[in-house]
């Protein structure tokens, strides 16, 4: 087995390489002056079984670019597999046509992952399901629920708790940590009655006088996660907190943060936590490297994936 790490997550790659105790393949992927993309792998990789870890978030061209190289560079140095750890898929918010004219770049970005060399695919919590079936090669689902369900039982012994989905789309996803957590269902119903004015934010759920679980697999603006928890708060909350696995926070989003009611705001490593994030006082990192090494142990091994989560 062979780990190999380009520029996005370095820190991540690094944690799931001392979980399974492998050293990282040493390799330079760096910029000529006009900012092309030049990768270099130092150590044979002919007959190995490579993971490449690459999350595809901001830069999101230039880190898809870093890892079509380094598949180029693989393939060509005859390496027997090829397996993409993508820790967060950037593009999978345009898994569908929007409106006339427009593309469907999720099923873009599969395509020229695949042709680029990758043989499989390791992933974790994807913005829309239908997005493992844009990849005409395996692809393995994982979910950080497992991580996220331990650290809100750590945290929150004994409180009287309902997870909320921040819209109606995510309400799959926050009734199933619901049912981990043997905790009650809510849900934030925001609609905007005509152009100019503001969304009215309806809370469908009981949620007064308890500790409020906002649940959601991306924070970009973190509007809606702000909105919602204040219309919470405004209902009777005792308290909100945020679980998200993929902490994108673009923009003034962590000031947002900063100055919502949220107590905390929780993200996974999926992304490379920025400076601004590690300093705000209620946003907390917490890591899926063991997960991810773990599948990749087990993929390495030829043993079920799928039972991390039973």
């Amino acid at each position: 087995m062979k780990i190999l790490a380009c520029n996005s997550n370095i820190p991540l790659a690094e944690a799931m390489a001392a979980y399974l105790n492998v050293p990282l393949t040493k390799a330079t992927v760096r910029r000529f002056s006009d900012m092309e993309v030049f990768v270099e792998i130092h150590e044979n990789v002919r007959g190995e079984d490579v993971f490449v870890v690459q999350s595809t978030s901001f830069p999101a061209n230039d880190n898809i670019m870093e890892l079509l190289v380094t598949l180029d560079a693989l393939r060509r140095a005859s390496a027997k597999r090829i397996t993409v750890v993508i820790p967060y898929f950037g593009y999978a918010r345009q898994d569908r046509k929007q409106g006339p004219r427009t593309p469907i770049s999720a099923k873009l970005v599969a395509n020229i992952i695949t042709s680029a060399g990758a043989d499989r695919v390791l992933t974790v919590d994807l913005h829309a399901a239908q997005i493992q079936g844009f990849f005409d090669i395996p692809l393995d689902h994982l979910y950080a629920a497992p991580v996220i369900v331990s650290d809100i039982k750590a945290n929150y012994k004994e409180k009287n708790l309902v997870v909320v989905s921040p819209d109606v789309g995510g309400v799959v996803r926050a009734r199933a940590l619901a049912n981990r957590l043997e905790a009650s269902l809510a849900i934030v119903d925001k609609r905007r009655e005509k152009a100019g004015v503001s969304e009215v934010m309806n809370i469908i759920g009981d949620v007064s006088g308890r500790h409020c679980i906002l649940y959601d697999d991306i924070v970009d603006s973190a509007g809606t996660l702000c909105n919602a928890a204040k219309a919470l708060m405004d209902q009777g909350a005792a308290s909100v907190a945020a679980y998200v696995t993929h902490g994108v926070l673009s923009g003034k989003a962590i000031e947002r943060v900063t100055n919502s009611a949220l107590t905390s705001l929780v993200v996974t490593d999926s992304i490379m936590t920025t400076e601004e994030a590690k300093t705000a006082h209620n946003i907390r990192v917490i890591s899926i490297a063991p997960l991810l090494a773990e599948a990749i142990r087990r993929i390495s091994e030829e043993t079920s994936v799928s039972s991390l989560f039973d």
